[in-house]
């Protein structure tokens, strides 16, 4: 029986999907990039929410929801079940690296005394003063959990396809990314993106510089909402601590639906 807390989690997590509410900006564009019967990745899923999105604008996509917190991933559950679409999204309970493993999940405590659950992020040992450079905390909580890489993962699964994939991590994108290089190169999927880049520095000794060479070396193209207007780009957005970055890559472009990024792209 699930707890009073993950119902309660997954009861606003039902509710802010069901009015459409409590999404952020990039959201409304899924619908620009995802037609027919897509294959995707929802990378930190956290409550689901991206994976809901992606079952109404493309009702016959295949989604992998991925999250390593256990308390997350009760929820995550609860609420695929309450939305119906169980049996379009896949949960699976693990985080996301350059190699299978464990690690651990440190989950900041709030000043209020909450637990910052989105602000969770993983590591080999757990950090000393601070949980992360940018936010104020009391202190963590840590547990282990499982790490796959999203080419095993695929491997594994007989997934010979990825069309879309959605990733919130925390600052350990790069490592990520690294996981699914194959991935990369054999499909060119549309990636929709956070970086953090004071997380990257701080906790995982990358750059977000380095996140975007990674893309820049296959072709992509990256693009940025800057207020309601879609930028195209290759720098971070200086005055923020993380912020969403769409990657297209020109090989997808004439399959893509009729919308921003087919008119992006063919300019």
């Amino acid at each position: 029986m699930p707890s009073l807390r993950v119902l309660a989690h997954a009861f606003r997590a039902w509710r802010r999907n069901t009015r459409w509410r409590k999404h952020e900006p990039e959201t409304p564009y899924l619908a620009d990039l995802l037609s027919g019967a897509p294959v995707c990745l929802h990378v930190g899923a956290s409550d689901g929410r991206h994976s809901y999105v992606m079952t109404q604008v493309a009702p016959r996509a295949t989604i992998y929801a991925i999250e390593p917190s256990a308390f997350s991933f009760q929820v995550l559950k609860m609420t695929l079940a309450w939305h119906g679409i169980a049996d379009r999204v896949t949960p699976v309970h693990a985080a996301v690296g350059n190699k299978a493993g464990e690690m651990l999940l440190v989950t900041p405590r709030k000043i209020t005394g909450r637990m910052g659950r989105a602000y969770a992020f993983v590591a080999d040992q757990a950090p000393e003063g601070k949980a992360r450079p940018d936010l104020q905390d009391t202190g963590m909580e840590v547990q282990p959990t499982p790490v796959i890489t999203l080419d095993g993962f695929c491997a594994e699964r007989g997934i010979n396809r990825v069309d879309f994939i959605r990733m919130d991590i925390e600052g350990a994108e790069l490592m990520a990314l690294e996981g699914a290089s194959k991935i990369l190169d054999r499909d060119r999927p549309h990636v929709l993106l956070e970086i953090h880049p004071a997380m990257l520095e701080a906790r995982f000794g990358g750059t977000a510089e380095q996140v975007i060479d990674l893309f820049k070396r296959r072709g992509y193209r990256m693009f940025a909402l800057n207020g309601d207007r879609l930028e195209e780009r290759f720098e971070v957005v200086g005055d923020r601590p993380w912020k969403d970055y769409f990657f297209i890559h020109p090989a997808r472009a004439a399959r893509l639906p009729d919308g921003v990024f087919k008119a992006r792209m063919a300019a």
